[in-house]
């Protein structure tokens, strides 16, 4: 009889090892925005003041490119409604060549926001496990849908960007959706608070006027020979903790 639970036990512990969890790895505290913000692609709130940069800087696909070239870091807040991103992108050539937002938006200038509401990971290429977030310069927001098409997303990202020489700044909320999103449903975004954990990445796909994209620069790292992942497995995403 001991034997036998002994096995027992064991075996439970096998099942339980093999039952994979997302690792919280590049985990970023964000602070709480005590005021509204408004989007219009200039960093006067005083949240932007006080909180921290974060880099852009893993060549997630793509040769070797000069800092002249593109540099890039971010910003994060939030409040009980959105997540918000204020990006600084300093890129020598906006490049939007497709004007139908359903067509190669990938090979445009755009930032891509990996958001997963829970944390919890996993393929998400053609579900809504976790969202891949397309931003184009026209404001247009595409990710693919569990139908395996491209689909807007316009209601779940309100985006506002401003340049300056070669400097654009970017101000975004995004509107946290969970796991149940049915696409032509009635859906709410999820009500923010403290003490929760995000999946979260960013990344900007940069083209200087060529056919395709040139770099996919992305915010966190990403073992092995193929980095371009996260619009498939969301356990590459780093982690964001809201904080008051």
């Amino acid at each position: 009889m001991k034997a036998a639970m002994t096995l027992c036990l064991a075996f439970l512990c096998m099942c339980c090892n093999t039952t994979k969890k997302k690792e919280d790895h590049h985990i970023i505290s964000v602070k709480k925005s005590p005021h509204p913000i408004a989007i219009d692609g200039k960093a006067t709130e005083n949240i932007w003041a006080h909180a921290n940069w974060h880099a852009l800087d893993q060549n997630w696909l793509g040769g070797f490119y000069e800092h002249d070239d593109f540099n890039g870091h971010y910003k994060l807040s939030w409040d009980e409604d959105a997540l918000y991103v204020l990006v600084e992108i300093t890129d020598d050539v906006l490049f939007d060549q497709y004007k139908d937002p359903l067509k190669l938006w990938w090979n445009d200038d755009c930032v891509e926001v990996f958001i997963d509401e829970d944390n919890s990971g996993g393929l998400h290429q053609f579900s809504h496990n976790a969202f891949a977030y397309h931003i184009a310069l026209d404001g247009n927001v595409v990710d693919l849908a569990p139908n395996k098409e491209p689909q807007l997303y316009n209601e779940h990202i309100v985006s506002k960007h401003t340049t300056e020489g070669q400097t654009t700044t970017w101000e975004i909320a995004i509107y946290v959706y969970d796991d149940t999103y049915v696409d032509g449903g009635n859906n709410i975004p999820k009500t923010l608070n403290s003490a929760k954990k995000i999946g979260f990445a960013l990344a900007y796909c940069d083209n200087d006027s060529s056919t395709e994209r040139e770099n996919f620069i992305g915010s966190v790292f990403v073992p092995g020979e193929d980095k371009n992942q996260g619009w498939i497995n969301a356990d590459i995403f780093g982690t964001l903790l809201l904080e008051e």
